[in-house]
């Protein structure tokens, strides 16, 4: 296979990952994707950083054997946790949500304070402030870990209440009250220092982005991670000539270590805002039994 015929890999603990997944369709309408969600692990946030980099290497070489012409890990999480590792154990171009988001909040702040509204996992590796502190020294960082809104969304997503409709339509449909303290509560340590621009760092905050935008007041730019991924993946593949030709016909294909596919399916169509028509369920053993066929990636 050609690399211009070859799909693009992304993969998330859970669900999450598909609003990168979008953007990336959107941005790069003729290329062909394979999305894997690991969901029967997530979330990744609240676990060990060496346990997310041993995740994140099997699920790199599941997506490997499946001749991916490109890696983009679609989780902070992994992306802080396993990204340096996954570039050096791969032979395809492997990019993460972090640099992408921090470039894009230096982009938008005025007032050189950004706040990062991320998991635990992602705020206690520093990956935004030292990925914001490498591109502009001066500007400060404040991070504030919300566990909790993963779980709301999960939860949210697989209970089917709102499945019939498209959020990026309908802006109104996590506008619950519980919703709303949840996201105040998370917000809360940003308030108050001046702050101009909060990243997202976590792929799932984008389906609360109203509600994050209430709780920080008028005034604060939001900023996700996914369109400046999309363009920066465009601009990788053309330089390789690796993009495929315009006007070819995608195809999609998913996969979940979930034991619910139909769950998984009408919740992932939701996000995506494409039917997920070809879903495979991947077995925890299948992948652990892929982690001695990448290197550990560690001096290497």
């Amino acid at each position: 296979m050609e690399p211009t015929d070859k799909p693009i890999g992304i993969f998330d603990s859970g669900l999450g990952g598909l609003t990168v997944a979008r953007a990336i369709a959107k941005e790069l309408p003729s290329e062909s994707i394979i999305y894997i969600g690991d969901t029967k692990r997530c979330p990744y946030g609240p676990r060990d950083q060496a346990e997310v980099r041993l995740f994140v290497r099997q699920v790199g070489a599941w997506l490997e054997s499946r001749d991916v012409k490109a890696v983009v890990i679609a989780c902070n999480t992994a992306t802080a946790a396993g990204l340096d590792v996954l570039q050096r154990s791969l032979e395809v171009p492997v990019m993460g949500v972090i640099e992408p988001g921090a470039r894009a909040a230096i982009q938008a702040t005025r007032s050189r304070r950004v706040g990062v509204l991320a998991t635990q996992g992602t705020v206690d590796s520093g990956s935004y402030v030292r990925a914001i502190g490498m591109l502009d020294a001066g500007v400060r960082v404040t991070q504030a870990a919300a566990p909790a809104l993963v779980e709301i969304v999960e939860d949210e997503l697989v209970s089917g209440a709102h499945l019939h409709e498209d959020w990026m339509s309908d802006k109104a449909i996590f506008d619950t009250p519980a919703i709303r303290a949840a996201t105040r509560a998370a917000a809360a340590p940003l308030l108050g220092r001046g702050i101009d621009t909060v990243v997202l760092g976590c792929t799932h905050f984008p389906l609360l982005a109203p509600e994050v935008r209430s709780a920080l007041g008028d005034g604060v730019r939001i900023v996700s991670s996914a369109e400046e991924t999309s363009a920066e993946l465009r601009a990788t593949l053309d330089r390789r000539g690796d993009l495929a030709p315009a006007g070819v016909d995608p195809a999609y294909r998913f996969a979940t270590t979930s034991d619910d596919i139909t769950e998984f399916a009408v919740a992932g169509s939701f996000i995506f805002g494409h039917p997920l028509d070809s879903i495979e369920h991947v077995d925890l053993e299948d992948l652990e039994a892929l982690t001695d066929c990448v290197g550990t990636g560690e001096g290497e």
